[in-house]
Order: structure tokens, then C-alpha cells, then sequence
């Protein structure tokens, strides 16, 4: 049976479900501990190099998976940090 993959917009739909950013629910240890989490200097100079092959239109099949899966990963660490931050917000009281 093939391997059903969803498209990136799908991904990043559940996610937004799943980790609901607009909720600041989370203690000021788990956020500063979220906020540590990112992309080491390694993975930003691969993105870098994916981005310009892009925009010469030179991405292999395989660069291009690996662009998406970079895409689809920094979209959830987006989602998470902004958590994050609403919740160090909120118990900062500087939110509601």
C-alpha cells in the first residue's frame, strides 16, 4: 500500500490545531525552555544554500523534499515560540 503524504498546508493546519499559538497556557520554564529551541548555524547555511538553489530553479527532487521538511519544521517552531512568548507575556502581566 503506498505512503499517503499530506501537503505542507495540511501539515501546517493540524499543527496550528494542535499547538493552538494563540493560547498562552504555558509555564515560564516551559516557555524560556521552548524559546531555547532552534536551528543551529549548520541547518540555517543548508537553508540558505536550498533557498538560492531555489530561486535559480536548480533543486533537485531531493533538495526539494528536504526544503519542505526545513519548511514544515521552522512553521512549528514558529508556532511554538509564539506560544511561548504570549504565555512569558501573560505572566509578566503584560497580557490579559
Amino acid at each position: 500500500m503506498p505512503a499517503v503524504h499530506a501537503t505542507p498546508e495540511s501539515e501546517m493546519t493540524i499543527l496550528n490545531r494542535l499547538i493552538r499559538p494563540e493560547r498562552n497556557n504555558l509555564s515560564s520554564t516551559a516557555a524560556r525552555a521552548i524559546l531555547k529551541i532552534d536551528f543551529d548555524q549548520s541547518d540555517r547555511e543548508r537553508m540558505r544554500e536550498l533557498s538560492q538553489k531555489a530561486r535559480d530553479g536548480t533543486l533537485s527532487r531531493q533538495e526539494q523534499v528536504e526544503i519542505d521538511s526545513y519548511e514544515v519544521v521552522g512553521h512549528l517552531l514558529g508556532l511554538l515560540h509564539s506560544k511561548a512568548r504570549r504565555s512569558l507575556k501573560r505572566r509578566n502581566g503584560n497580557g490579559a
